[in-house]
């Protein structure tokens, strides 16, 4: 949603640098949301028992996305793993704050 209005600014403002008619605004908002991304990716590969460097499978057009699509839909390993404890064990919430 953000880049599709990010975009259209492109269009508005005439900040397009590429010949694909990608903007600098679009660009630079590109840029600062790919370590973030990056660390999501991360995160939920270690809540399957996985390496994180699986997310360099990304970088194989089409196989490396469907691998990685189809990781980041499957449950997460129950119980805990060496990546740390199950983040939906009602146990990891002593305090009680985020109990229903």
């Amino acid at each position: 949603m953000i880049a599709i209005v990010l975009s259209i600014a492109d269009l508005v403002f005439k900040t397009e640098v590429t010949a694909q008619g990608t903007g600098m605004i679009s660009s630079i908002y590109s840029l600062l949301i790919l370590i973030p991304s990056i660390a999501v990716g991360v995160r939920r590969l270690h809540d399957l028992d996985k390496s994180g460097w699986w997310m360099l499978i990304g970088i194989i057009p089409l196989i490396g996305a469907i691998v990685l699509i189809y990781f980041f839909v499957q449950d997460g390993q129950a119980g805990s793993n060496r990546f740390g404890p199950d983040p939906k064990n009602n146990d990891n919430n002593k305090d009680g704050i985020l109990s229903v």
